[in-house]
């Protein structure tokens, strides 16, 4: 079975290529490959398979989170597969069309100097708001989040300083809170100004991630609404930068998208995961 290794901003992915879709993601499957040490250690597994029936779309992209479960959408996931599928030739030039379990996703990419793709700019589709700026109780303390869906659900905290937030903790009170019932993801923000945020990412069923394009989506868009940055910001995360444009129709998200190797999955490991 081939592999590819890809990041976006930080956010990194074993993407399996399908084009026969023969070959089903497992929970067991999706956990060795992401295991640091054992497997090739990655956020998410996605395998690109032809789009479901009655999708009009290029490919589908089936994304896992590191812990074995499907995920409804990734922004820094599906950037790369518009990568993988627009170098090989495999998608129109200039956009790719990616069917996800959050919707179709237009992928417009932009080449570099070599001819390849190196960065692409995802119609995110608009932020679905749920409570702005309300409290929660979390183990005996309050604190005040606004939460969204981006495809999938995000609680997002505004903080003095990113860097002191004991993010694993936090996190994990939130994003596991009995006020979600499917889980949450967790950003916390740091206005630098009204075009900058600073932000970190809880994401779940991995833990802290360097990036997330959704998660940097509901961070633009959650400072917004509070009235704390402008609809067009540059999100700066530990992996990378990531820029926002939150328009009337819909909300963008530009970055890099990034391949680090291709090889194949030895037989033998793959027949002992159970």
């Amino acid at each position: 079975m081939q592999f590819v290794k890809v990041h976006g901003a930080g956010n990194d992915f074993v993407l399996l290529p399908d084009p026969q879709d023969a070959h089903p993601l497992t929970p067991g499957l999706v956990r060795a490959l992401c295991r640091g040490h054992l497997g090739l250690g990655a956020d998410g597994v996605i395998r690109v398979a032809p789009a479901r029936g009655g999708v009009d779309a290029d490919a589908f992209m089936d994304y896992w989170n590191a812990d074995g479960n499907a995920a409804e959408m990734c922004g820094n996931g599906v950037r790369c597969v518009a990568k993988y599928l627009a170098d090989r030739g495999l998608a129109g030039n200039g956009i790719v069309t990616i069917d996800t379990r959050a919707g179709v996703k237009a992928v417009q990419v932009f080449r570099g100097e070599n001819g390849l793709v190196d960065r692409a700019r995802v119609d995110m589709g608009p932020p679905l708001l749920g409570k702005v700026d309300e409290p929660l109780d979390v183990d005996g303390t309050t604190v005040r989040i606004t939460t969204l869906s981006m495809g999938n659900p995000h609680a997002v905290l505004v903080v003095d300083d990113v860097a002191s937030v004991p993010l694993a903790e936090i996190g994990a009170g939130i994003g596991r809170h009995e006020a979600f019932a499917e889980g949450t993801n967790v950003e916390v923000i740091q206005i630098l100004d009204r075009g900058t945020i600073r932000g970190r990412i809880w994401e779940r069923g991995v833990g802290e991630t360097m990036a997330s394009g959704t998660g940097a989506s509901a961070m633009a868009a959650a400072a917004a609404v509070l009235g704390l940055a402008e609809r067009q910001v540059t999100v700066v995360l530990p992996g990378g930068e990531l820029d926002i444009d939150w328009t009337d129709a819909t909300l963008w998200v530009t970055g890099p998208a990034v391949e680090v190797a291709t090889g194949n999955l030895d037989e033998t490991w793959l027949t002992s995961i159970h």
